[in-house]
């Protein structure tokens, strides 16, 4: 799984309809099949340091992707939580944050939408809403992606 999530590929389809600037921020349609989410939280548990439970910031239902040891920037957490960098929603999607260099290309690729919340000056401009991976390539690039909010909430310097 070798990615450039600062080319990122298209996303095949249409964009999935999403609530847009509304909260909840819920992806409507083209969910991920369970086998493909049951993948992402096995590789999303896996990172080291991570542990996942119930989410601090979001529906009782979504899990929590939150770090034993934070270190990085304010703009990597999902606040108030000062340990959660991402949740994974029981239909596949991702509510993240991600380097924000990677923030365009992705969007422009059809990967994800800023959070209605990203738009308010108290909050970080780089949580996202990364759509839910439907097959394997799709669940490569969720990966990388997820990969890249990880080592920014950890304090790793790459972002590829």
């Amino acid at each position: 799984m070798d990615v450039d999530l600062t080319a990122p590929p298209h996303r095949p389809d249409p964009r999935p309809a999403t609530t847009g600037r509304e909260i909840p921020h819920d992806q409507l349609d083209g969910f991920s099949p369970p086998r493909i989410r049951a993948a992402l939280v096995e590789r999303a548990e896996a990172l080291p340091d991570v542990f996942t439970g119930p989410s601090q910031v979001s529906e009782p239902g979504s899990l929590a992707l939150r770090l034993r040891e934070p270190r990085g920037p304010w703009d990597a957490f999902l606040h108030p939580s000062r340990d959660e960098f991402g949740h994974i929603h029981r239909s596949g999607f991702l509510h993240l944050t991600l380097p924000r260099e990677i923030i365009p290309p992705l969007a422009a690729a059809g990967w994800v939408e800023p959070h209605p919340i990203s738009r308010r000056p108290e909050w970080p401009d780089t949580i996202v809403m990364l759509y839910a991976p439907r097959d394997e390539s799709e669940l490569d690039l969720v990966t990388a992606a997820l990969h890249a909010s990880w080592r920014r909430a950890s304090d790793q310097l790459s972002t590829k």
